[in-house]
């Protein structure tokens, strides 16, 4: 069967670099970075620097019967909502002749515990006294019972975006919402586009958020080991660079509407790329635990060139996902580098989240649209902070600055816990 081609014909974004696609480009173009520092009382340095967004502006036009229900939507939630109607209103598209049976949702919400959910703040402070690394459980229990909100279960179901949006946007059509950290972002997209390639549906939305500044999910990355010390303040985040150490977290929400392709074209819409093919895989490492396996997105790369038909030498770049992480950065690495040089491949590779923070399940969906804008405005994107990486890996091409490039097709790639890896092919244009 002949599946159909599928295109990008809206896209939305708030991160901690700016609100609104274009504000986010303008300030990665200037090479800025949205991570800053947040002084706070008997928290240790190092997770006092972080990728915050500021005030959001929810307000709009949500029939009565939905208002009520924002109150379920906590802070992560939120920002996906900014970014889907971003998507969708800020690029004029009009669904009056799409029925709601044929439009898809999929929604990555990254959030596996209480990451987000506020309401067991006040009784996390008074159960540890002031100090980060103890807890008095009694306390906590005592100061649950008078400070957490009854309805904090409501607030807490991983599916409340998804519900919202698909009743909001009369999505009526496949679709499913992802709970997981990274790549679940990169995971939704892939479904999105399926279910129009597949002809389930003609229209699709995927969003992607995540919000990792709050105490919950500091604790429990802190406890991994996975964070920057911050040594170098702002400019700690340091992909692929020698001096890495971790990351720094942020928040976030990304969407991508996408289309299929003559159903964009009858409407004459502004095709900003088409999505030309993906790649899935997951690579073991001996033991137990969560430790990285050495070539962690190895099939995830393969399986989507060939997806894709595409070769590696019609590529402007690849955007890796950079963690910053020692054993992470240096595993993909590793995969990167033997996948090039199976090709006699000279490609450039770059990492983004240096401009944002960590933004779970929003980064990946984020980091295909500054790609979008990086091929529109023929740019190949620094990797922020990077000066240089280790001798293994001397022969890649990364550059702490940005370069020109005449391609117009990128390959982004993101992976998670337990070897999960996925990647996707872009060409970006009609």
């Amino acid at each position: 069967m002949t599946e159909r081609e599928v295109v990008i014909t809206g896209m939305g974004l708030i991160t901690p670099l700016g609100k609104g696609v274009e504000e986010n480009w303008e300030n990665m173009k200037a090479m800025k970075t949205g991570i800053a520092h947040y002084p706070q009382d008997n928290v240790p340095e190092f997770l006092q620097y972080m990728g915050k967004v500021g005030e959001l502006d929810t307000a709009g036009s949500f029939p009565h019967k939905l208002s009520g229900q924002m109150k379920f939507l906590n802070r992560g939630s939120l920002l996906g909502l900014v970014a889907a109607r971003e998507a969708l209103y800020g690029s004029q598209i009009i669904l009056t002749d799409v029925p709601p049976s044929r439009r898809a949702l999929y929604i990555a919400s990254g959030d596996t515990t209480q990451v987000g959910y506020d309401f067991l703040y006040p009784s996390i402070k008074d159960g540890t006294h002031g100090k980060w690394r103890e807890m008095d459980f009694e306390q906590l229990n005592l100061s649950t019972l008078d400070k957490v909100n009854p309805f904090f279960l409501l607030q807490s179901i991983n599916n409340n975006l998804f519900s919202f949006l698909s009743a909001f946007l009369e999505f009526m059509g496949s679709n499913t919402s992802l709970a997981s950290h990274s790549p679940c972002g990169g995971n939704a997209l892939e479904l999105a586009c399926r279910s129009i390639r597949q002809g389930k549906a003609d229209v699709a939305m995927a969003v992607g958020c995540g919000n990792w500044i709050t105490e919950i999910p500091l604790y429990e990355m802190d406890e991994l080991g996975i964070l920057s010390q911050c040594r170098n303040g702002i400019r700690s985040f340091r992909p692929f660079d020698r001096k890495r150490d971790g990351f720094i977290p942020g928040e976030g929400g990304a969407a991508i509407f996408l289309e299929a392709s003559e159903i964009a074209q009858h409407r004459g819409a502004n095709i900003l790329a088409k999505v030309k093919g993906f790649g899935n895989g997951i690579e073991f490492s001996h033991g137990r635990g969560l430790s990285v396996p050495g070539k962690v997105t190895t099939r995830a790369i393969l399986s989507a060139m060939a997806d894709a038909g595409s070769d590696l030498t019609d590529l402007a770049f690849i955007c890796s996902h950079g963690s910053g992480s020692q054993k992470g950065d240096r595993s993909e690495m590793r995969s990167v580098s033997e996948i090039l040089k199976t090709d006699n491949a000279d490609l450039p590779i770059c990492g983004m989240k240096s401009y944002t923070g960590h933004l779970g399940a929003a980064s990946d969906i984020a980091e295909v649209i500054f790609c979008i804008k990086a091929i529109t405005n023929k740019i190949l994107p620094a990797t922020l902070n990077f000066t240089e990486t280790e001798k293994e890996f001397a022969d890649l091409r990364i550059s702490g600055a940005h370069q020109r490039t005449e391609k117009d097709h990128f390959l982004s790639v993101s992976y998670g816990f337990c070897g999960q890896s996925s990647s996707v092919v872009v060409h970006v244009g009609r």
